[in-house]
């Protein structure tokens, strides 16, 4: 129904920056927030940038002054640009979308496939 796919990782030095892009399609009817999560080898997923409709960011503790998220409502996309990037920052990143695709129906999660940001000393 809903398809979320991600682009612009990569190989990086400590310091470094990346811009991830995220586009979503399918049956959307309103887009309530996306967002980023990461998830490192033997880690639990966790959250990283999140923007709602309305432009409200949150960011986690570990990434403030580094990671900027934005995000494009009409194309229903959503930005990361990763700055400083230490290499605590490799993680393989996952778009989400929460997203209504009818006025009938809940809203609900949607994923991407990931995609691969390795930070190197």
């Amino acid at each position: 129904q809903v398809q979320l796919v991600e682009s612009g990782g990569g190989l990086v030095q400590a310091g470094g920056s990346l811009r991830l892009s995220c586009a979503a399609s399918g049956s959307i009817f309103r887009i309530n927030a996306m967002g980023w999560y990461r998830q490192a080898p033997g880690k639990q997923r966790e959250a990283v940038a999140t923007i709602t409709s309305g432009g409200r960011t949150s960011y986690a503790d570990s990434v403030k002054g580094r990671f900027t998220i934005s995000g494009d409502n009409t194309n229903n996309s959503v930005f990361l640009q990763m700055s400083s990037l230490k290499t605590e920052d490799t993680a393989v990143y996952y778009c989400t979308a929460n997203v209504y695709v009818g006025s009938h129906f809940s809203p609900r999660d949607y994923w991407g496939q990931g995609t691969q940001v390795t930070v190197s000393s």
